[in-house]
């Protein structure tokens, strides 16, 4: 049986599993056009926030936190991993105005400790080859970059006891 998202705690962050409901205060979060520029698109609307959030709260094996800072509970972004087997593809999201404080990388380390603990040994990350930020959390948290590239983005793998 696949994990299911619960709360979990990081020295300044709690990561809150996602609930619907966020998307009002997600707005704001992810509202500056920046954050796009290696991902694409555009800052989503509450409306397509809330369909989003519908879609990630009803899928089995893609679970998703706000992570939240400890000290205000202000929403700066979030973390998810999505399940298949024991492996675990993941991406971060921290809104510009909370960039470069180590938000994501603590996150992200909350999340693999919580799901190691739960049977899943193998992580990933697709990063775009331009975006020095996401490399940077990426290579913090022990990941390394690989050959393979999918959709212009490269595999970064956490070494691991991955069955493959």
């Amino acid at each position: 049986m696949r994990p299911t998202a619960q709360q979990l705690t990081s020295e300044r962050l709690t990561l809150e599993p996602l609930r619907v409901d966020h998307a009002a205060e997600m707005v704001a979060v992810l509202a500056d056009p920046t954050m796009y520029e290696f991902t694409g698109g555009d800052p989503p609307s509450e409306v397509d926030l809330t369909a989003r959030y519908r879609r990630q709260t009803a899928h089995d094996g893609w679970l998703n936190w706000i992570l939240r800072l400890r000290s205000t509970g202000e929403a700066v972004g979030t973390v998810q991993a999505t399940l298949s087997g024991e492996a675990a593809e993941l991406a971060w999201v921290v809104s510009s105005r909370f960039q470069g404080a180590g938000y994501a990388r603590e996150g992200m380390s909350a999340a693999i400790a919580w799901l190691r603990a739960n049977g899943v040994h193998c992580f990933q990350a697709h990063i775009h080859p331009d975006h020095d930020a996401s490399k940077a959390v990426a290579a913090r948290l022990g990941f390394e970059p690989t050959t393979c590239i999918r959709n212009g983005e490269v595999r970064w793998e956490l070494p691991s006891r991955c069955h493959n």
